[in-house]
């Protein structure tokens, strides 16, 4: 498929690069077009901070099924440099990598530097936790360091309230979050193959929520995203927004939770709208020896798994369940092999990308209430 672009007379009108195929409730089964190449939603995004998806290659990567990932541009702009990237012909060149790219903005890992961070109408300015150096982030930088990376979906520069922020913060972060979304919109270089796509924010203040839906969604973007969840919150709270806010984003366009989830987040997310997810955690509980199965949580680690012949999960063909047995693997996680987290993330990856799949078959047969029962019975505890 081929690229999508804007037009030359209507820049700040996109071509749509998405469309729906099927529908299950609020559940949607679609494709979205990029200059890598197409992407069938809902996807789950595996979460490639520094240009590496942690302890897996890019073969890797295929052989589970990933078909878009995502690059950090906070991370890749301290090291090696998004210069430097551009140089050796962008992102996908440089790790290796032919499938599409999103890249964040660096909002959240700002947001996370609170100690080291000032913001102001003019952007961020924060020490880097590397070695201290201060760094600038405008609307019109992340642009520029995005377009640096060649990634094929960008994301504009935003402010992640913390938990807890009150109303008033709350109500002047979002208007400043809109501020700087529309100096992303005509940073944004005419004509370009790259995709931008706006975040709502608002907190945890549903009229905020809102707001800012109604102030983002006013900007011609090529698609939104939900923002500022999974950051402390109750799972109940995160629910309230998510059910309210997602079905409201706009229909056309891919809709993109932002840092979330777990199996069931994943699943829920699905039954309220959202098309597009990302998320460390299966990798970052790999790493842990936390394992997701068709069996619901396995924690390798566990004696009980010391004479374990059977595969990891019965039900997945992956590379670690085709080949070992639970008790090999439980050997190289409490001896702290380094493949052991290797054959943990393939598996973890496998699942997530496999469970997508089955969403995307199952809202196309209309069976995905029964899937997402499924999901629950095995990890709402």
């Amino acid at each position: 498929m081929p690229a999508c672009r804007y037009l030359p007379s209507q820049r700040s009108s996109p071509v749509t690069c998405f469309s729906l195929i099927a529908t299950d409730g609020q559940a949607r089964r679609g494709t979205l077009t990029t200059a890598h190449g197409p992407i069938p939603t809902p996807i789950f995004m595996p979460v490639g901070t520094r240009g590496t998806v942690k302890a897996v290659c890019p073969q890797d990567l295929r052989d589970v099924g990933a078909q878009i990932i995502l690059g950090n541009t906070y991370h890749l702009y301290l090291r090696p440099g998004d210069a430097m990237i551009a140089r050796r012909g962008g992102l996908h060149r440089f790790m290796g990598w032919e499938r599409p790219i999103l890249t964040d903005s660096g909002g959240f890992q700002v947001f996370s530097l609170s100690s080291l961070r000032r913001i102001s109408e003019e952007g961020v300015l924060f020490a880097s936790h590397i070695d201290g150096s201060r760094h600038l982030f405008t609307p019109e930088k992340v642009i520029e360091i995005q377009t640096n990376l060649g990634s094929d979906i960008m994301m504009v520069l935003d402010e992640c309230v913390p938990y807890g922020a009150d109303r008033e913060y709350t109500k002047r972060s979002l208007a400043l979050t809109t501020r700087w979304a529309k100096r992303c919109r005509e940073a944004h270089p005419t004509e370009s193959p790259q995709l931008l796509f706006g975040i709502v924010q608002g907190g945890f203040f549903l009229d905020l929520r809102r707001e800012s839906l109604k102030q983002i969604t006013d900007i011609p973007f090529d698609g939104y995203a939900l923002g500022g969840l999974s950051v402390g919150e109750s799972k109940a709270e995160m629910l309230e927004i998510l059910e309210t806010i997602a079905p409201e984003l706009p229909q056309d366009k891919p809709r993109y939770l932002m840092g979330v989830g777990t199996p069931l987040d994943l699943v829920r997310g699905v039954a309220a709208g959202i098309d597009m997810f990302d998320c460390v955690l299966p990798t970052r509980n790999a790493r842990n020896g936390t394992l997701f199965t068709s069996l619901g949580r396995i924690t390798i680690k566990r004696a009980e798994y010391a004479e374990d012949d059977s595969p990891l999960d019965p039900a997945c063909s992956c590379f670690t369940c085709r080949t070992f047995s639970r008790a090999y693997l439980r050997h190289l996680y409490v001896t702290q092999e380094l493949l052991a987290y290797r054959l943990n993330t393939i598996h973890n990856l496998a699942y997530f990308l496999g469970l997508m799949e089955r969403v995307r078959t199952a809202i196309e047969t209309g069976t995905f209430a029964q899937l997402q029962t499924e999901i629950e019975a095995l990890y709402d505890r």
